[in-house]
């Protein structure tokens, strides 16, 4: 429990070292639950420019959800190509599509609006092609619900500050990190991270020698000392 609430304070810690640089975030609505779901898969193993080039072809193809839920799936994919994966992608793209239509009767995922967090998660979870981060993804900035997404900058930025450890399976990081995380702080916390990771704490040669957060990082002071950064 001792160390749970040092991982909690170091976590306010970062969050106000991130506000001070970046500004405070307030929550935004990205947009209806299946725009932010579609999207997500978009972006899955590829860049922000390249999953927003595939969305934005995609909705100007079918502007309508049913007009892609029964589109060949050949031509999907050519709207999608330039997101990458577009061979796995439409098809599951396409599936969801019906399968919502066929279990609600129209194409919406507004009924998850006034589920508790689990139980949409679950739902979204028995989709093929969701994990948790698109689910968590949809339930935050779609409905306003206090979960928290992890994708890879966030995976890594936590490692290296050693606020979990690299043996935490990618898609159970969520549940590690987020009860550290007030609820309120969640969002911020997401989007502000992502920021980070794109900017200062990259993959490869982060700039130790610039970040606000090095005080508080183990692995950015190893890298100091060790001249790597």
């Amino acid at each position: 429990m001792a160390a749970d609430k040092r991982q909690r304070e170091k976590l306010k810690r970062i969050l106000e070292r991130l506000e001070r640089h970046h500004g405070p975030r307030e929550w935004e609505h990205w947009g209806p639950g299946v725009d932010v779901l579609v999207g997500t898969i978009l972006s899955q193993n590829t860049n922000d420019a390249n999953s927003s080039a595939g969305y934005q072809r995609l909705v100007d193809r079918f502007p309508a959800w049913d007009q892609m839920a029964d589109a060949p799936v050949r031509e999907i994919e050519r709207c999608i190509r330039v997101s990458g994966l577009s061979r796995v992608k439409a098809p599951r793209i396409r599936s969801i599509l019906r399968q919502i239509r066929r279990e609600h009767g129209e194409i919406t995922l507004e009924h998850l609006k006034d589920w508790p967090p689990p139980r949409a998660m679950e739902y979204l979870l028995a989709f093929d092609g969701v994990g948790p981060k698109t689910a968590l993804c949809v339930l935050i900035f779609s409905f306003h619900m206090p979960v928290f997404p992890v994708d890879t900058h966030i995976y890594r930025i936590a490692v290296r500050l050693g606020l979990m450890d690299e043996s935490v399976p990618f898609a159970r990081a969520h549940e590690v990190l987020g009860p550290m995380i007030a609820p309120g702080d969640r969002y911020a916390t997401h989007v502000l991270l992502i920021a980070h990771g794109r900017t200062i704490c990259r993959s490869r040669k982060p700039r130790c020698d610039r970040c606000y957060l090095l005080a508080l990082c183990p692995e950015g002071r190893r890298r100091m000392r060790a001249g790597r950064a």
